[in-house]
């Protein structure tokens, strides 16, 4: 089997345009969730301008198909961890006197 050569440029850039365009995907279905248009618009413009370039880059080498996956896990999962960075308990239990 014969794997083709991959420029690591190329891959890193594949990587962050498809972890840019998640991001920017959670945003724009934010705003929309939101009923903001012109928000919803403007991340969906940038949306579409970011993936333009992933998939150029990738339909010439099916190889970097494994780094816009892996770019679109970590954009997706650090927008969420930005937009709802989770629940913040209390050092102590309700009621209990401070101590």
């Amino acid at each position: 089997m014969h794997l083709p050569e991959i420029d690591p440029l190329i891959a890193l850039a594949v990587m962050g345009a498809t972890a840019c365009t998640d991001a920017v995907y959670v945003m724009f279905t934010n705003a929309v969730v939101r009923r903001r248009r012109l928000p919803a618009a403007s991340w969906s413009s940038v949306w579409y301008l970011l993936s333009s370039f992933a998939v150029i880059s990738y339909t010439n080498h099916w190889a970097y198909v494994v780094f816009a996956a892996a770019g679109s896990f970590i954009g997706a999962y650090a927008s969420i961890s930005f937009l709802h960075p989770g629940p913040i308990y209390p050092t102590q239990p309700p009621g209990s006197a401070p101590g």
